[in-house]
């Protein structure tokens, strides 16, 4: 019987789709609540974006099945449209399209979420907008980069309020190409870009793209690294902002050598993206890097723990908990290959190598390889790998019967052994198997059951100095 691939993992679009940028929304239309997404388009190649906005939706009891509703705003000077934010008010959704990469933002409205958006008209708002529809019904915007703001709207959707108008809601970043520091500098949570407003548990969460600035080696990070999601929290919705924590990072798993030191296992790069609740579930909705550069990015999904301590303080990411059940702490919660299948990826269908969250060793970083190509079956393909690489998918599902065998499609540059470990990059090998040079397909017995949900890595190792292997897919069988 034929197999089928894996869909709706991580990232959950079809992997021929590069939708960065996207603040998730549920809207319920025609008597149905589906999540939706817009973002920018990476459809250029050779810079970020492209001239189109799509949106695609789901419906909010399976956010493994994604529908693409095609282009719903077309940039009114024919030129680069970046991240998008959507609203309702009322009976209207209004697009908050960023044209002129980001310059630019104009509003267009549609009765349909899936749009198209029409009637666009120019706001007074700025880079990377971010709205949040109070309960009362008033509107507020959120803006910047690397210098955050924001106000209240008037009832136009376009223009703000100026008496509102807060300038440094949250604390600013250092970078090259920033304003020189006027006060607003924050070297430990600073913003970035990627306003997101969100209304939980009656406080308002601001939702951004942190640049840090001050390194954090328990990440892996060294350098100035705006690869997380983090978030501020006030009791009020323009001011007030206090620390709140990171939520995402897309750096991949962290790495610790013998001297203690992290390293990421994923090309980390820009973030941005929010929290939705979706049928009584939290998740961050973020991107990650694919390719050689920063133009080819995907969107992704992990669950996430919310809870608010007794001092109404809320806690976002992977709570810790006291012994009495209070949230206590929180950090940023993995970045996975399973999205939003929390049991974990069926083992037994085709697995993409381009689903990979661990590309880590040898003597070159390995690529995913971005694809365009329209179909089903579609499925990216890893180079440059080199002995010693370690490639890991974080998590499958073997279900309560061992697997027996594992098969991959491999293109084999030259002769090599390939380890299959379990749980960790250096954990239990569970099959082992060679290839010559010229070999396009490895399949190897386990030499050791495994059944439930586990993290899977592929370990290459051959004595070659040159790239060994191009890895395209894989699967058990029972």
């Amino acid at each position: 019987m034929k197999k089928e691939f894996i869909k709706g993992a991580n990232p959950y679009m079809p992997l021929w789709e590069h939708v960065p940028d996207g603040e998730p929304r549920v809207f319920e239309y025609k008597g149905k609540k589906r999540v939706y997404l817009y973002g920018s388009h990476d459809t250029l190649k050779t810079e970020y974006c492209g001239p189109d906005q799509v949106v695609w939706s789901a419906p909010i009891d399976d956010l493994t099945d994604w529908t693409c509703h095609g282009v719903c705003y077309t940039a009114t000077d024919g030129g680069i449209l970046y991240a998008p934010d959507v609203v309702q008010k009322g009976d209207t959704f209004y697009m908050y399209a960023a044209e002129a990469k980001g310059s630019k933002i104009m509003v267009a409205e549609s009765k349909n979420p899936a749009g198209p958006f029409k009637n666009p008209r120019l706001t007074e708002l700025g880079f990377d907008p971010g709205i949040l529809v109070d309960d009362d019904g008033r509107v507020y915007a959120y803006w910047g980069f690397c210098h955050s703001y924001c106000a209240q709207l008037n009832d136009d959707m376009a223009t703000i309020k100026k008496e509102t108008f807060h300038d440094h809601p949250i604390g600013h970043t250092s970078a090259p190409w920033s304003k020189d520091d006027d006060g607003g500098l924050d070297l430990n949570s600073a913003f970035f870009e990627a306003s997101s407003p969100r209304k939980i548990m009656g406080k308002y969460v601001y939702v951004y793209s942190k640049r840090a600035i001050n390194h954090q080696p328990e990440l892996g990070v060294y350098e100035d690294c705006n690869g997380f999601l983090s978030y501020k929290v006030s009791d009020k919705p323009l001011e007030g902002f206090a620390d709140g924590g990171d939520i995402s990072f897309n750096g991949g798993e962290i790495i610790f050598d013998k001297e203690g030191k992290g390293h990421m296992s994923f090309k980390w790069g820009n973030n941005h993206g929010s929290l939705m609740q979706v049928n009584g579930q939290w998740y961050i909705f973020y991107h990650r890097q694919t390719g050689v550069n920063e133009f080819s990015r995907q969107a992704m999904i992990e669950p996430v723990d919310i809870a608010m301590d007794k001092k109404g303080k809320i806690f976002i990411g992977k709570i810790t908990y006291d012994e009495k059940g209070e949230p206590v702490s929180s950090v940023p919660v993995e970045m996975t290959s399973q999205g939003p299948q929390v049991n974990g990826l069926d083992a037994y269908k085709w697995i993409s190598a381009g689903y990979a969250v661990h590309l880590y060793g040898g003597s070159k970083r390995p690529v995913i390889n971005p694809t365009y190509e329209k179909t089903p079956s579609c499925f990216e393909y890893i180079y440059d790998i080199t002995n010693g690489t370690t490639i890991g998918y974080r998590y499958l599902q073997f279900g309560l019967n061992s697997a027996k065998t594992v098969t991959a499609d491999i293109e084999a540059l030259a002769d090599m052994t390939i380890n299959i470990r379990i749980d960790s990059y250096q954990g239990k090998v569970i099959a082992s198997g060679k290839m010559a040079k010229g070999d396009t397909q490895f399949k190897t017995e386990l030499t050791s059951g495994v059944i439930g949900k586990h993290a899977i890595y592929f370990e290459f190792l051959s004595n070659s100095n040159e790239n060994i292997a191009i890895f395209n897919k894989f699967t058990f069988d029972k």
